[in-house]
């Protein structure tokens, strides 16, 4: 088992067997971001990536629904499709993919969910986390467009691929399924990119868009039956603004409230809580005092 080295030889407030550096953290408004390319480059790496992440998601669910609709007269209709464990694998397998490809650009977050839960760790600054929720919301947008400009009749007749709650369940039953989510997906991105983690475990190569694919893959695993799963608001939003029917936007302000509150609670508990940042910051105050 790894050695937990950050306490080490302690002079004051200092650390002086920490074998890791923690990057410091964002400012609240970096002005300077808006002058660089770099940072345009994120925003519109964030739209490509939501907008195939809804575009793969969307049309899998719609196809699934497609195979298997009973009254086509299709006598297997119900054992065809990739049911709802495929759909599972689209979703988490689409993040770890998109994950991958854009975590040296934008850091590869694809949810405004995520954007919050590192804007209140304080991995990036204000302007880049709304920026960001722009444009994610615009890609999912764009993406459930492709799905419905690309097959009309199936996306109207099976639902827009949008969130609902399911009449089996509760208002605070759908919004606990969603800020539970949310939690996991979150607290695995702060965890699988935490720099204590990379330092300690170094002999063991884990690549952070896998848990992170995995997580979103055993949430919609326990969801989908409640919720259709969202812990995604730009996906939740992106499906409801090209569906617009009614049932879209019921209860739909569960897919922001759930998952911003999920997204809180994780920055909170592993900034606070797993790496103590609170008490480290207090025992800094005492130490310079």
């Amino acid at each position: 088992m790894a050695k937990d080295v950050e306490s080490g030889r302690e002079h004051g407030s200092e650390y002086s067997g920490k074998d890791y550096m923690d990057p410091p953290p964002a400012p609240l408004i970096d002005m300077d971001e808006l002058r660089k390319w770099s940072f345009y480059r994120a925003v519109i790496a964030e739209f490509i990536a939501t907008l195939l992440f809804l575009y793969i998601t969307v049309a899998t669910v719609i196809g699934y629904k497609h195979q298997s609709d009973t009254k086509l007269g299709n006598p297997d209709a119900l054992c065809s499709g990739v049911g709802v464990l495929g759909i599972s694998w689209s979703f988490g397998g689409m993040i770890f993919i998109l994950v991958y490809c854009t975590a040296g650009i934008s850091g590869g977050h694809i949810n405004p969910a995520v954007t919050l839960g590192l804007f209140l760790a304080r991995k990036v600054s204000l302007i880049r986390a709304l920026l960001y929720m722009v444009a994610q919301c615009l890609g999912a947008i764009c993406g459930v467009g492709l799905v419905k400009g690309f097959q009309k009749a199936f996306y109207v007749r099976y639902g827009g691929g949008a969130n609902e709650l399911s009449t089996d369940y509760s208002r605070g039953t759908g919004l606990a399924a969603e800020i539970i989510g949310t939690f996991v997906l979150v607290y695995t991105v702060l965890s699988a990119t935490d720099p204590k983690r990379n330092a300690r475990d170094s002999h063991i190569p884990v690549l952070a868009p896998l848990p992170i694919g995995f997580a979103v893959f055993m949430v919609h695993l326990a969801t989908i039956p409640i919720t259709g799963t969202g812990i995604n608001p730009a996906r939740s939003f992106g499906a409801a603004v090209i569906y617009n029917q009614d049932k879209a936007w019921d209860d739909h302000w569960i897919f922001w409230v759930g998952p911003f509150i999920g997204a809180a609670i994780a920055a909170g508990y592993h900034q606070y809580i797993l790496r103590a940042s609170g008490v480290k910051a207090i025992g800094s105050f005492r130490g310079n005092s």
